[in-house]
């Protein structure tokens, strides 16, 4: 009993003292060098009319790519969970391909397939008065791309526990199907949705890869917090760049923070429920 209780305590040693290093040591760095000449210049470095522009243009192209992934991402996984079709796995796999291919891959795609000279799409968009390269469209594009398998990959654990008994229940009592998605299948999920929109959040806050790519990173136009780290950092302006990243890092870790505190009190008597009534789905073969 000792050794196992020993062997408990130097593995969460181990544990803590990695993620100390890998983690929380480099954040509480940039948290230090943020204000290492003070508050006011910190909300000097903020305020200044680019950066505070970029930080508008971040939040938009946030909240819009939030918006794209919440209604795509539930869309995907209940197809995925209740519908049988040819492709269906490699459908799911393909949904993992942002988290497996760099953003820089993903920035250049999106370059190739909408840009105004040489993509496919691009001259007949510009002809409409459309411009997504070097725009803000691209760049909310390219955010959504990189973040929607964090909201699938929430949901569909959930559906697949819940199963349809309740589904199927409310259809025998007359429901249909906007019904029974909207007062069955959404608070099912609604916990796993919440978490997966805030992932989504804070990886959209965070992009730099592909939105360096296809937003061309002009100043006061197409350019964003994090490539205003980049350029601030590249021109000695450390104070400005730490400043731009502990911001982005402190929302990321606030909207994880309260999810976290909030989830276990509504989340635990509604996971309860979901196991008690949930029955495993069907095997299916699946035609892929």
């Amino acid at each position: 009993m000792t050794s196992n209780r020993l062997t408990r305590y130097v593995l969460r040693t181990i544990v803590l003292v990695y993620l100390g290093l890998l983690i929380v040591w480099p954040v509480s760095l940039v948290a230090k060098n943020a204000f290492a000449d003070g508050v006011g210049t910190f909300v000097d470095s903020l305020t200044e009319e680019t950066t505070a522009y970029a930080f508008q243009l971040t939040l938009i192209v946030a909240v819009w790519a939030v918006v794209i992934n919440t209604v795509f991402g539930i869309l995907i996984s209940v197809l995925l969970v209740r519908y049988t079709f040819p492709g269906r796995r490699a459908l799911s796999a393909l949904i993992d391909l942002p988290l497996s291919v760099s953003p820089v891959v993903v920035g250049l795609a999106l370059l190739l397939a909408y840009g105004g000279t040489n993509g496919w799409f691009g001259p007949a968009l510009e002809d409409s008065g459309i411009q997504v390269i070097y725009a803000t469209p691209g760049i909310i594009m390219a955010t959504a791309f990189v973040s929607l398998p964090l909201v699938i990959r929430e949901i569909v654990p959930v559906l697949t526990e819940i199963g349809t008994d309740q589904e199927q229940a409310a259809r025998s009592l007359g429901a249909n199907a906007w019904q029974t998605f909207r007062r069955i299948t959404i608070p099912a999920i609604r916990w796993a949705l919440v978490y997966g929109v805030v992932l989504s959040l804070a990886r959209s806050l965070g992009e730099f890869g592909a939105v360096k790519i296809v937003s061309g990173n002009v100043v006061g136009q197409t350019q964003t917090a994090t490539l205003v780290v980049e350029e601030k950092y590249q021109n000695f302006e450390q104070t400005a760049a730490y400043a731009a990243s502990f911001v982005l890092a402190a929302a990321a870790v606030l909207a994880l923070v309260v999810v976290t505190l909030l989830r276990p009190a509504h989340a635990e008597s509604a996971s309860t429920v979901g196991a008690t009534l949930a029955t495993p789905l069907p095997t299916e073969k699946d035609p892929a």
